[in-house]
């Protein structure tokens, strides 16, 4: 009778072979990424979980009908050479085909950056997703998830998996999508804006990583009708500068975790990680009047910032301030959710934020109303009926502490860490007004 005990066979890693040691045997597993034969030798260049290695192999080692996209097992000796990417090579001793492709790629993954445009791209994304540069993207992101959920669990923050099918948004609005439920309507989530705020009652500290739908009829290259939320809530806030700080925590924990683990990435993209040692803020009116003063555009709308608005102000604050990044503050309450905290010193503002990363908005949070009476005044002065939100205004009815929370849109805070052209490049598989597939 055989066991499993859980205790897994090691293979060769990539970080294993870079950081090890020179002339030492390996055996190691990856796809045939080039493959030039040089009459005597042939450069085989191995594609790996994470990166390639260059392979020389004699021409016998070779087996036959070995081509690009074929996954093979490689044995040979790891040696020293200036030529090779990275300085070092695999003399190879012996390679075994594991596969072979029935057809060949529709890309050239081995000759440089792909020069498709971006409908193509996105057609072909399973195969396109094996290029160096493309993984390098979805790696980084990779390393911003895991700090945020390390920072958090390290301040006392509870993960939580919140439900995607709803009975009611949480944004209003008419950019919401809809279901039928078993007869019943139903909305896929915009946020999990009520169930975090929720959990405060439970843990105090909460946050998710998760999906967020918006049904909006965009076609801009900064918006996904679906895509990944970093959401937190906290309980016990003094004030919601609190939240900017444990933001600007996490960024500290992404930016020095990047730096150390995945240098790899950020040279193959050329990224230039921000200074996040202090962010600077400036309050709503008082930014949009700067940037207006400054570049000699007029305020068009005085309630919200517009793209071009939003890039106004980045460039101000890099130029003036030296930062990447800023918060905006005290944002109108006009174009603020209902649970939004009003100022108490100026009702027409809230205790809100967002942080513009490069002149793009990636965050949004602030304080959320904890009374029961202030809530569901508001919702009156609304037009809305509190009758439609018992189940949320339970929390309210049975005791909250002052909390709030953000929402960090993680394609968004990839795109502008990476320097992209559009949020489709820092989505695994997009989904937009127009794609379903792949």
């Amino acid at each position: 009778m055989k066991f499993v005990t859980g205790a897994s066979q090691k293979t060769t890693a990539w970080q294993d072979l870079a950081g090890g040691g020179l002339n030492g045997p390996v055996t190691v597993h990856g796809a045939v990424h080039a493959l030039r034969d040089m009459g005597g030798v042939a450069f085989l260049t191995l594609r790996l979980a994470r990166g390639t290695v260059q392979c020389v192999c004699a021409p016998e080692v070779l087996p036959g009908g070995l081509r690009e996209g074929c996954w093979v097992e490689l044995s040979g000796a790891v040696r020293p050479e200036p030529r090779a990417p990275g300085g070092w090579e695999i003399a190879a001793e012996g390679v075994e085909m594991l596969s072979a492709p029935a057809a060949p790629l529709p890309v050239p993954l081995g000759r440089g950056p792909l020069r498709l445009n971006l409908d193509t791209q996105l057609a072909l994304r399973p195969a396109v997703l094996r290029h160096p540069r493309e993984r390098a993207v979805f790696k980084l992101q990779e390393g911003l998830v895991r700090a945020f959920r390390d920072h958090l669990a390290g301040q006392g923050f509870t993960e939580i998996h919140t439900p995607k099918i709803v009975r009611a948004g949480a944004e209003g609005g008419s950019n919401i999508f809809r279901l039928d439920y078993f007869g019943k309507k139903a909305y896929l989530a915009q946020s999990p804006q009520f169930y975090k705020q929720t959990m405060v009652g439970a843990f105090e500290r909460v946050f998710e990583v998760g999906p967020v739908f918006r049904a909006e009829k965009h076609a801009t290259p900064r918006h996904l009708n679906e895509y990944t939320g970093l959401d937190l809530e906290m309980g016990h806030i003094r004030s919601f500068y609190d939240i900017m700080e444990m933001e600007t925590g996490y960024l500290r924990r992404a930016a020095a975790l990047l730096a150390a683990e995945y240098r790899p990435e950020l040279e193959l993209l050329e990224v230039d990680l921000p200074d996040v040692s202090k962010i600077p803020c400036l309050r709503f009116q008082q930014a949009k009047q700067m940037a207006a003063e400054k570049y000699g555009c007029p305020i068009r709308d005085p309630y919200d910032l517009e793209p071009e608005e939003e890039a106004r102000i980045g460039r101000y604050v890099k130029e003036e301030l030296g930062s990447d990044l800023v918060f905006i503050t005290h944002y109108p309450s006009k174009k603020r959710p209902f649970y939004a905290m009003d100022d108490p010193e100026d009702p027409q503002y809230t205790l809100s934020f967002d942080l513009l990363f490069r002149g793009m908005e990636v965050t949004t949070g602030g304080q959320r109303i904890h009374d029961w009476a202030a809530q569901t005044a508001k919702m009156e002065a609304r037009g809305m009926d509190p009758a439609d939100f018992d189940s949320y205004l339970m929390i309210h009815k049975h005791g909250m502490p002052p909390h709030g929370g953000l929402g960090i849109g993680l394609e968004r805070l990839t795109m502008q860490l990476c320097g992209l052209d559009n949020i489709r490049r820092a989505s695994l598989f997009p989904r937009d007004r127009t794609r379903m597939d792949p």
